[in-house]
Order: C-alpha cells, then structure tokens, then sequence
C-alpha cells in the first residue's frame, strides 16, 4: 500500500512538473508506460492524450481513436465518400477503403437534394465519388483511389487501431423527419366559411429522380 502511494505521488508530481501542453500517454508493445510532451509516433506503442491530472484528455473529433501519424493525414486530406443505396460499386470501393485501413467519412444520397448538393462539391452526380482532401474522383476506379490516397500520405497498409469502425452513412444534406403540425382552423370562422367546399389543389409533379 505504500508502495502504490509513493507511486501515485511521484507520477502526480511528474504530471505537474511537465509542460501545460498537452501530454501523452503511450503504452509499448512490452505493457511499459510512458508520459511525453509532444506528439508521438505510434511506433512506439498506443499513444493515448492525458489531462494534466493523469485522466484521459477529452477530444471529440472522429479521428481522436487513430494514431498519430495516420491522423495527421485523415485531417490534412479528409477522406469523403459518397454512395447510394443498392450499389455495388460504392460496396466495392467501400471495402478498398476498408481493407486499406483509410479512416473515411460516407455519405449517402437518398434524395435530389443530395444530389445537388453532390454536383456543387465533386462536379458530377455519379456514385461512388470520392473526395480526398479537395480533389473530387468521379466514379470507381481502383488505379485512381489509390494513386491519390498514396500521394496524400496514406499507409498502403491498414493501421487504425483493433475494433475500429467507421462512423455511420449519413444523408448529405440534413433533413428533418418531422412533419410540420397543422394549425387548427380558428373557432370565429363564419358557418359560410366553414360549410365552402375548399378548391382542389392538383399536387406538383414527383421529381423525375435522382440522376447518378
């Protein structure tokens, strides 16, 4: 028991003794723990950012999880996908993102407004789509996808860590799937008003579709 004490207050004192920048915690391949200053590479181990209290440093973006060098790239040259639903080519361009181990964002066109929204970035509304950093690649093409990941500076192999999954497809414009609630017609309506029969409104014509 005293042992564990003097351990807890020489690293609580080693804590406080280091810089107010932020520190990480990096576990080695042999279980030893070391605290540094500055960002580390993850050869040396799982590297995990830490408070100054020694607790685990809060951070909320989706590339938290990855090391440190593969989330320098993620966040320089944002991997983006863009699919539709029953498409087998964005199924296939999907898992050589996966098997490559590149961390990605997808999201899903499910409407004409998605579509629109699709053409403004990439230029085109052809799935899948992808966009690595600013450049748009247009339809599938496996030379392609990884010429440009390469030369992005993504690992050829996957290294994001065990159990990683990437976040859920999402709609690419956001939508609410709340119906507007009607409002009541007003009690001081005449009875003339309320016994008129009300003009038949024909609907506007559906949307011819989305164009891919």
């Amino acid at each position: 028991m005293m042992f564990l004490r003097l351990t807890v207050g020489l690293l609580a004192g080693y804590l406080l003794a280091l810089p107010s920048h932020a520190l990480y915690k990096v576990v080695g391949p042999d279980g030893r723990v070391t605290y540094i200053d500055r960002a580390p590479s993850s050869e040396l181990g799982r590297v995990q950012p830490i408070g100054r209290d020694g607790t685990p440093a809060p951070d909320a973006s989706p590339n938290a999880a990855l090391p440190s060098d593969l989330r320098q790239v993620s966040t320089r040259f944002p991997v983006t996908l863009y699919s539709s639903a029953d498409c087998g080519p964005c199924e296939t361009g999907r898992r050589l993102l996966q098997q490559r181990g590149i961390p990605y964002v997808e999201r899903r066109i499910t409407s004409e407004e998605d579509a629109e929204a699709m053409n403004r970035i990439t230029g085109g509304r052809s799935v899948p789509s992808l966009m690595v950093g600013s450049q748009a690649l247009r339809g599938l093409s496996d030379t392609d996808w990884h010429a440009y990941l390469d030369a992005a500076g993504y690992p050829r192999e996957s290294k994001l860590p065990r159990g990683y999954q990437p976040p859920a497809a999402t709609p690419l414009v956001a939508r609410s799937d709340v119906e507007p609630k009607a409002t009541p017609p007003s009690r001081s309506a005449s009875a003339a008003e309320s016994t008129a029969a009300a003009p038949v409104v024909a609907p506007p014509p559906s949307p011819t579709g989305i164009r891919f």
